[in-house]
């Protein structure tokens, strides 16, 4: 929770976020681009311009819960040059710019020592953390979320029509995740399906 964090903390997660945020989105908008849809690059999206890019809700919802979102790139799937497939390419590369982020600074942070600032290193930390929880929330098959796209473009077409219905009810599903997870004590989904395989990954490239 926000009032529970230190002013470190509270600083070291608004630093991570930003890139965190802005390279994801740029990302969607990049390969969205190149994949023939240039909806994004036209809304000036196709920047690494944060402002473009963060959501002031999600930005409080991270500092809230820890995990939240930027605003959606656009993209018309109908100048895809090959339609579904090419939907869950520009969806599946924001979260895995998330996981090159992670690998990069992970790296920077076997190679340098940073036991005398600690504010950087909790920065460093911090963004590892964030953007491997990134990697791993966008990649549910719950709309509105990245594997909800990636889902629609790699399962059969019976299988993909039938998950399409329940985008409605996604957003309610992900804040019902988020609501049992923050304040109900034994009912955390998402620490089990998100948060363990965070740290556990995490652990793996900072040692």
């Amino acid at each position: 929770m926000l009032l529970g964090r230190s002013t470190e903390e509270i600083i070291a997660l608004l630093i991570a976020l930003i890139p965190a945020f802005t390279v994801h989105e740029f990302a969607h908008a990049w390969a969205a681009n190149r994949l023939g849809d240039p909806t994004a690059k036209d809304l000036g999206r196709l920047t690494l311009n944060p402002l473009k890019h963060l959501d002031v809700m999600g930005t409080l919802m991270v500092l809230m819960v820890g995990i939240g979102w930027a605003k959606p790139v656009p993209v018309n799937p109908y100048n895809l040059k090959h339609g579904r497939r090419d939907m869950a390419l520009v969806a599946v590369v924001g979260p895995l710019s998330n996981l090159i982020m992670a690998v990069l600074v992970a790296f920077l942070w076997g190679l340098t020592d940073f036991a005398g600032d600690q504010l950087v290193r909790m920065i460093l930390i911090t963004f590892v953390y964030l953007n491997i929880a990134l990697l791993f929330f966008n990649l549910l098959p719950v709309a509105p979320l990245d594997g909800f796209k990636v889902a629609l473009g790699i399962l059969p077409v019976s299988w993909a029509n039938a998950l399409a219905k329940t985008a409605q009810i996604g957003p309610m599903v992900l804040f019902g995740l988020i609501i049992l997870g923050s304040f109900i004590p034994g009912v955390d989904l998402l620490g089990w399906i998100v948060w363990k395989p965070t740290e556990a990954l995490v652990s793996m490239l900072l040692s």
